[in-house]
């Protein structure tokens, strides 16, 4: 039942990095057609905590005690990991292509790393920095990143700072164990994102603009809805929710660096709807971030008593909030 749960668990981490990958090229499209970062965020948001709240209520019908004790977790989730690190992210989008935006985010695996070494003044085994540094050499070449391609200074900075939020999301995740039950603390999240969102807005701080035209996708002109409904119903409601049982069911440590593979699924997802189309090196880089994985995953299972660093830090992750 062990490995069914894991095998499973594999799957259901590869749909939600699947349909998170799906984000970035829809987001560009909106972003290409006069959408704000902003008014893509707080639309995402908005939509995704509508439909997530009423499920939510119901899950929490009778334990209001347990919500009220949840709420400043609750609250900085979804300012910090969802709101902050998504306005990040797409203003990194804006400026460059979304692989790169993701490349630049996923240096949070390597943050956190880093942070709880420093924490625990334990190091990680050997096969997990084996993995971490082949997965990271994968995103470099899935990224193409020798070519003679600029890279934008002010993207850089905001693809970094969606990185800080995404470390903080794990931290928080940490915090958030057994507080409130993962999908309660997603939706609550998003109803506090989206809050946050519009009362930047309100007072001017954040630029809201939109257009209700259309955008381009697939090479053709299609509704401004496909896009806005595309990164809503699939890359959040649907991403988050199968991020959820995806951690649960392989923990921390390999659900983090599962999710690296979001960035191979932007890639393709980019060449289908967007016309960027992938050279054969970034094949070689989706290779070396599996094998990545691959050795991560083996080191936690020869670890079996004492817990890797990641999950004993981690013990029980939000779905990754990346983009």
């Amino acid at each position: 039942m062990s490995a069914n749960r894991s095998g499973s668990g594999l799957v259901f981490a590869l749909l939600s990095a699947g349909t998170f990958g799906v984000s970035g090229p829809l987001g560009k499209s909106l972003l290409e057609a006069g959408w704000s970062p902003g008014a893509t965020v707080g639309t995402r948001i908005g939509l995704a905590a509508a439909v997530m709240l009423v499920p939510t209520l119901l899950m929490m019908r009778g334990r209001w005690s347990q919500v009220r004790s949840g709420l400043g977790i609750m609250a900085t989730y979804g300012v910090i990991a969802i709101a902050l690190c998504q306005f990040c992210y797409f203003n990194a989008v804006a400026r460059m292509s979304p692989p790169v935006a993701l490349m630049l985010e996923y240096l949070a695996p390597i943050i956190l790393v880093g942070w709880l070494w420093l924490r625990t003044r334990r190091g990680p085994g050997m096969l997990t920095v084996t993995g971490t540094a082949v997965a990271m050499v994968g995103l470099v070449l899935v990224l193409n990143l020798f070519s003679a391609t600029r890279v934008d200074p002010v993207g850089v900075l905001w693809g970094l700072g969606a990185a800080v939020c995404l470390a903080v999301y794990f931290v928080i995740s940490a915090k958030s164990d057994g507080v409130l039950p993962p999908f309660a603390m997603v939706g609550g999240g998003m109803v506090f994102g989206a809050v946050g969102i519009a009362v930047l807005a309100v007072v001017g701080v954040l630029p809201l603009a939109a257009t209700f035209g259309t955008v381009q996708l697939w090479g053709t002109q299609t509704s401004w809805l496909v896009p806005i409904l595309g990164i809503t119903l699939v890359a959040a409601v649907t991403a988050y929710s199968l991020g959820i049982v995806a951690a649960q069911r392989l923990g921390a440590k390999v659900a983090s660096f599962v999710s690296l593979t979001e960035v191979l699924f932007s890639v393709l997802a980019s060449w289908l709807f967007i016309g960027d189309v992938p050279a054969p090196v970034q094949a070689l880089g989706g290779a070396l971030i599996v094998a990545g994985v691959v050795l991560v995953r083996v080191d936690e299972l020869r670890a079996p008593v004492a817990e890797p660093l990641l999950e004993e830090a981690v013990p029980e992750p939000l779905p990754a909030p990346s983009s």
